[in-house]
């Protein structure tokens, strides 16, 4: 069926609702039309659930101001945790990608999100990621978590083209600061992602750190 055959045949609010699950990453129209057809299938309850918890993310969740790691307190958890060593500071591309190594229990320092990577064909260029939030951290210990100074910075960046050339640019920023610069082992295999990297990976990688 045609995309306007298929939008003739569904009430407008409908379509709305279809139109709007089909911008999300990975949905196509058809898994577009099977969620809109849950909602519309639910009970009040079910759908107001799904509602509330969306204008919550919205409304509550913001940037921490030390990791810009998605959180609702100011700071985040683990920026508050004192049993956290806020002197290390582990550097990841995204929040999925912290939420992932924290799944690996290793390790216990706090983290700064980079929020992309550079890509200039792409036109991601460094004013679009975080880099000069990271650089404040360490030249500033009232910047970093609890006010404690960054002695080590761990670049957990993904293995691949992009994130090498983001690596780079970093230590090219920080190396004036004299502060110590590793890596992530390379235990996560070239031109994966560390989304899909599991936990004794991860784990080993961590561990295995080494100097950039």
């Amino acid at each position: 069926m045609s995309e306007r055959g298929d939008r003739s045949a569904h009430p407008e609010s409908v379509q709305r609702l279809i139109d709007a699950f089909a911008v999300l990453p990975g949905i196509g129209r058809r898994t577009a039309q099977r969620l809109a057809f849950w909602v519309l299938k639910a009970s009040h309850e079910e759908a107001a659930v799904l509602a509330s918890a969306i204008t919550a993310v919205k409304e509550s969740v913001r940037h921490c101001p030390i990791c810009w790691n998605p959180a609702d307190h100011s700071p985040c958890r683990i920026c508050a945790d004192p049993a956290r060593d806020a002197s290390v500071v582990m550097v990841v591309e995204q929040p999925k990608d912290l939420a992932n190594l924290e799944q690996a229990g290793t390790f216990r320092g706090v983290y700064h999100v980079l929020m992309g990577r550079l890509d200039p064909l792409d036109g991601v260029g460094p004013d679009s990621i975080t880099a000069r939030d990271l650089l404040g951290r360490v030249e500033d210990p009232s910047r970093n978590a609890r006010g404690e100074r960054v002695r080590e910075v761990v670049l957990a960046l993904n293995p691949d083209m992009e994130g090498d050339t983001t690596g780079l640019y970093i230590a090219e920023v920080l190396a004036p600061t004299g502060v110590e610069l590793t890596r992530l082992a390379r235990g996560l295999p070239s031109g994966s992602q560390i989304e899909f990297a599991n936990r004794a990976a991860l784990a080993d990688a961590i561990t295995l750190r080494r100097k950039f």
